[in-house]
């Protein structure tokens, strides 16, 4: 018995299709909305324990980077939400073949950027 495997495998080259992509990005969008939720919780104390510290942190989320990071934390939000409902929907066998589950994928990547978009402008 001949085996000739590549001894190293060039991830580089591998095409990986849509479905594979959104569940990669299901599970970073998850990791990252764990990572922020201690910041989130603190954003929420800073918000609620007095009028001076609601005013110093509109202060510092007014700046463009901070947006930007609250805008990133949306759209993790609004994917996993929206990835998650494809899964629930896979295993109810709502989506039963190949041609459903592919369209479900590109329909979550069109739906969680169109509502960044539209949700990020609304509280830009």
């Amino acid at each position: 018995m001949n085996k000739k495997r590549p001894k190293h495998l060039a991830l580089h080259k591998i095409k990986l299709p849509l479905p594979g992509i959104v569940s990669i990005l299901h599970r970073v969008s998850g990791l990252l909305l764990f990572l922020a939720l201690p910041a989130l919780l603190l954003i929420l104390q800073y918000s609620l324990t007095s009028i001076e510290t609601y005013t110093e942190l509109m202060s510092v989320l007014s700046y463009p980077l901070a947006k930007l990071l609250l805008l990133g934390l949306l759209w993790a939000f609004l994917h996993h939400l929206c990835a998650g409902l494809r899964y629930l929907a896979i295993d109810f066998h709502l989506v039963r073949d190949l041609a459903r589950a592919r369209n479900s994928s590109r329909l979550v990547v069109a739906a969680s950027l169109a509502l960044t978009i539209f949700l990020g402008m609304k509280l830009w």
